[in-house]
């Protein structure tokens, strides 16, 4: 019970009617206390009055009606009266649990990086489960997983393992890239038991990634959680027009080409679509009501499409009502494409992934870069091109080459007297044939370069060497294909001075002649480009004896002249002597990372001066420019046909 007043503490009442009115009223009284009157009361009645005597003055300054407005502007329903009954913030809300489910099969090659991106993940990792599964093993994959999750489980919240380590291949399968149907009920199956497996434990999402898929973005966790969506998948980047989405499907659940694809593969249209397909990797809500009608094993009791593992969840999904989606925002990560069925491990290895940092708890094997059978291997840079540079080193040293670094020649710092005692002149007539213009100054540099290279090759008398320069990317299968050419080369006895392994084809009215009995290679028609090349030493020595110096043009105009294929005469016959014996991979080999008015291009050879004059620039429009539009046109017919024999936007996994 609560005690009541003391009767003290009652009889002092009216002594405090009497002080209000002393106060208030401002006149004079004397007020008597009884006798009996506590401490504790006595000390009451002065706090009481100190407050009324200041009330009553701040009443008279601003009026009663000021003092209740103020009063109730400071009036905080958080604070109490007394400092010990103020409430503290609510503390932040615990991030969702996640499974991330990651079955892997003969992944060796990718896991040290895919496990990097995993631990990389910006997420609390107590508030993850990781449920790992592996079989049908024909390389390391299960000692790397075992090795990684006895590191990293005691960050997790939990960790699953499933290892399975007989059989090592599956009955019906042609090689251990086929999805044969054992395959595919097999990992249906056991993304079932994942998926139940995060229901049962009341996970907020369950993450499904494939062990090939790089997710670069750390950040993508949050940010598909975001989006509020059932199903949801980050787009996919890849060396092609394959994704981990699909834009349509026919009324049997095969793949669909669309208008739509494009426009969202290269991020033309951004955002989150609906789509009938995602794959490979991506976001279930398990919040959600419908999501519990989800299933990737059994296929539902209606279906009747072709037994595929994501045709069977999609089709699950929309059985379910459920609509998929896939957010191509930003740049998530990066997957492969899919091989054939004939393909092997190795050249799996060799679909090089874009450059990321192994897991911290894996060792990875040391590369050992060698020359491939060349005498040198020469790569241009700019000094001031440092992330060229590193980019190019990181690329070569992935794929186990050697190179010599050429500092380039920047024509931008050459004065024009210094060009002159060099002895350097423009080749007579000369002009630009999309802006009528001289030769340029960052041209000038780039001819210089190669020319450099082509002294050095004599010098050191190099039978064989490959030139690149530092803005290319590699195809797959790069080396192997590179050295297998090379080996048809010589077991045929080809006189060769020039071997285009990256260049545009400027004439394609006609094919170009096949060399017999070489596979992939034909006799080089005009081309633009020194992306990259092979010279021997008799083609340099044949490119120094024609004093290119004394009467200069762009480099890739001067090699078609000397192996008499420019269709200028006039430029032609000004060099007496074009029996350069040149010739071009096909398909190619290397590719510019950019084309002329794509975003990101920069060229070091068309935007500076003219040769001769420090006052005339040469950028030009790129939105409006001839060259721009041409070499759009031309790309494309340009474009080597794919190593892997499917379309771009076609793969393996779409024709069924």
């Amino acid at each position: 019970m609560l005690a009541g007043p003391s009767p003290l503490s009652t009889s002092i009442r009216p002594f405090k009617t009497q002080l209000r009115s002393v106060v208030t009223e401002g006149r004079a009284a004397h007020i008597h206390f009884p006798a009996g009157i506590c401490q504790h009361d006595l000390h009451s009645l002065l706090l009481f009055t100190s407050h009324i005597t200041y009330i009553s003055l701040v009443v008279r300054m601003l009026g009663l009606p000021c003092v209740l407005v103020l009063l109730l502007s400071c009036c905080r329903p958080a604070w109490g009266y007394f400092a010990e009954e103020r409430w503290s913030p609510e503390s932040p809300l615990l991030a969702p649990r996640v499974l991330v489910a990651l079955i892997c099969r003969n992944s060796e090659h990718s896991l040290p990086y895919f496990l990097g991106t995993i631990e990389r993940l910006n997420y609390p990792k107590d508030r993850m489960v990781l449920w790992v599964a592996t079989d049908h093993n024909e390389d390391n994959t299960t000692e790397i997983l075992r090795h990684w999750l006895t590191k990293v489980q005691s960050l997790y919240h939990h960790v699953e393992w499933r290892p399975k380590e007989e059989p090592r291949h599956y009955e019906d399968e042609e090689g251990p890239k086929q999805w044969s149907d054992l395959r595919y009920e097999h990992v249906m199956k056991l993304r079932q038991v994942a998926l139940e497996s995060a229901r049962e434990m009341w996970a907020d999402y369950f993450m499904l990634v494939d062990c090939d898929n790089l997710l670069t973005n750390t950040d993508v966790l949050w940010k598909l959680m975001k989006e509020n969506k059932t199903i949801i998948a980050p787009m996919l980047e890849s060396r092609a027009a394959y994704s981990n989405f699909w834009c349509g499907m026919t009324s049997q659940g095969y793949y669909k080409r669309t208008p739509a694809y494009l426009p969202m593969r290269k991020q033309v249209r951004k955002g989150c679509f609906a789509v009938p397909m995602v794959h490979s990797t991506f976001l279930i809500d398990l919040r959600k009501e419908a999501s519990r009608q989800l299933a990737f094993h059994p296929p539902h009791p209606e279906y009747s499409w072709a037994f595929d593992d994501i045709i069977v969840f999609a089709y699950s999904a929309r059985m379910a009502d459920v609509q998929m989606f896939i957010c191509n925002r930003e740049t998530y990560g990066y997957l492969p494409v899919p091989l054939r069925s004939h393909n092997t491990l190795q050249d799996e290895a060799d679909m090089r992934n874009p450059h990321v940092t192994p897991s911290k708890y894996i060792r990875v094997p040391r590369k050992r870069p060698d020359k491939m059978g060349f005498g040198e291997v020469f790569m241009i840079n700019l000094q001031k091109r440092t992330d060229r540079r590193e980019r190019m080193l990181r690329a070569l040293y992935e794929q186990e080459i050697a190179c010599k670094v050429i500092a380039a020649v920047d024509g931008k710092a050459m004065n024009v007297s210094e060009i002159h005692d060099m002895g350097i002149h423009m080749l007579p007539g000369y002009s630009d044939p999309y802006h009528g213009r001289p030769l340029t100054k960052g041209e000038l540099g780039c001819f210089l370069s190669h020319h450099k290279i082509w002294k050095e090759i004599v010098e050191r008398r190099l039978q064989t060497s490959l030139v690149i320069e530092d803005d290319l990317r590699f195809e797959v299968f790069f080396k192997r294909r590179l050295m297998n050419l090379m080996r048809e080369v010589e077991e045929e006895g080809l006189d060769w001075d020039l071997i285009y392994i990256g260049r545009k084809r400027m004439q394609v009215d006609r094919p170009e002649k096949a060399v017999p009995n070489i596979h992939n290679l034909v006799e080089a028609d005009y081309s633009y480009w020194t992306l990259g090349y092979m010279m021997s030493l008799q083609g340099a020595k044949k490119l120094l004896n024609a004093e290119p110096l004394k009467k200069i043009l762009p480099v890739d105009e001067f090699l078609p002249i000397m192996y008499n294929k420019h269709p200028v005469s006039d430029y032609m016959e000004q060099f007496e002597t074009r029996n350069l014996k040149a010739f071009s991979a096909e398909p190619l080999l290397v590719y510019p990372t950019h084309y002329t008015g794509e975003p990101g291009y920069i060229s070091d050879t068309e935007t500076s001066t003219v040769w001769d004059n420090d006052k005339v620039r040469t950028d030009w429009d790129r939105a409006r420019s001839g060259k721009t539009r041409e070499q759009a046109e031309i790309s494309t017919e340009a474009q080597n046909s794919d190593v892997l024999q499917s379309p771009l936007d076609s793969t393996a996994r779409d024709e069924l």
